[in-house]
């Protein structure tokens, strides 16, 4: 389950933040697998980049507890963190695109994951490195650039 190759587990897929208080199920393969290495993932991430997959909308849902908004708040982007230990879990966007940008690392079997793309590598830290197929020195000014990186990644997963 590297997210390069079709070996993905079965559905559904479980995880959670790290006090347990919010959990959730995801029960559609991801549409793309991302790193973005901008300097707000980075400083939200406490770390070099932050990693996502986009989940269809309809294959994930909040099974237990309720997220709060917490990074940006701006009209765009809602990252949704558990209140208690500040996780940050899943990043939706507005308006709703059909799709749901889940943190592969709160699943709770997530060693697998990694990512297809990468964006704003013009931002990275020097050392940083992912196994990214796809790199972008920014992210891709329109939602039609996507649809080749997806039936790509689809391909590769095979479905």
């Amino acid at each position: 389950m590297d997210g390069l190759t079709p070996a993905w587990p079965t559905l559904p897929w479980d995880g959670g933040c790290r006090c347990g208080n919010i959990r959730f199920r995801i029960t559609s393969l991801p549409l793309l697998t991302m790193a973005c290495h901008c300097t707000g993932c980075q400083t939200m991430s406490a770390s070099a980049f932050s990693l996502s997959m986009a989940i269809p909308a309809d294959g994930f849902t909040v099974i237990k507890g309720d997220p709060v908004i917490g990074g940006l708040h701006g009209d765009i982007s809602r990252h949704h963190h558990c209140d208690w230990c500040k996780s940050w879990i899943f990043t939706r966007v507005e308006p709703e695109l059909g799709f749901v940008n889940v943190r592969p690392t709160m699943l709770d079997d997530h060693a697998g994951f990694a990512p297809f793309v990468e964006f704003w590598t013009d931002e990275k830290l020097p050392w940083a490195a992912t196994p990214a197929k796809h790199s972008f020195s920014s992210q891709p000014e329109s939602m039609e650039a996507f649809g080749p990186l997806v039936a790509e990644f689809a391909a590769l997963r095979g479905s």
